[in-house]
This record gives C-alpha cells, sequence and structure tokens, in this order.
C-alpha cells in the first residue's frame, strides 16, 4: 500500500513540475515572440518592450496558444506585415523549444 501512495505522489510531483515547467516556458516563449514580432513591426527599444509585455498579457485570454496567435495575426494584418499563419505558429514552436531549453538549463 505504502509503495502505491509514493508512487501517486511522485507522478503528482511530475505532474506539478512539468505544469511549472510549461508555464515558465510560455512566458518566456511569448516575451521572445513579442520582441520577435515588435521588430516585424518596426518597434525597437521600449516600444518593443512595451509591445512584447503586450504579447505575454495577451496569452491569459484563453487556454492555450490561440489568443497570441490572433493577436500577433491581427497586428500584423493591421500593419501589412506579410507573414503566413504557417511562419507566425512555425516561430512559435520554435521559441518554445527554445524557451524549454533554457529553462532547463538554468
Amino acid at each position: 500500500m505504502s509503495s502505491m501512495k509514493d508512487r501517486e505522489e511522485g507522478f503528482e510531483r511530475k505532474f506539478v513540475f512539468d505544469e511549472e515547467l510549461r508555464f515558465k516556458a510560455s512566458a518566456r516563449r511569448n516575451k521572445a515572440l513579442g520582441l520577435w514580432a515588435a521588430e516585424k513591426l518596426g518597434k525597437s527599444g521600449a516600444d518593443a518592450d512595451a509591445y512584447a509585455k503586450q504579447v505575454v498579457v495577451a496569452d491569459i485570454e484563453e487556454a492555450g496558444d490561440h489568443d497570441v496567435f490572433r493577436k500577433i495575426r491581427k497586428d500584423f494584418d493591421d500593419a501589412g506585415v506579410d507573414q503566413s499563419d504557417h511562419q507566425i505558429r512555425r516561430t512559435m514552436d520554435e521559441l518554445m523549444a527554445q524557451a524549454i531549453e533554457e529553462i532547463k538549463n538554468t
């Protein structure tokens, strides 16, 4: 009985750790994505940093990445930035992988 409880607690700890990693990686990815998008939008310095913060905040609207994607897509469309949906999503995926690696290595 004790080994089953230990195993269950181990799974719970791993779940909490994985969720914390995912949260930190998403926030880091969103900041990097915001800086990438800001550059495409012609923003730099404090304007780029402020835009990146807006992207991070946009992620709390709903579960998943759809809210972040919609913000970037709308802002690109409004500014006439030529980036495909595929390119935006690919950049999101690449930056997520990078963020996970950075967190694991710290």
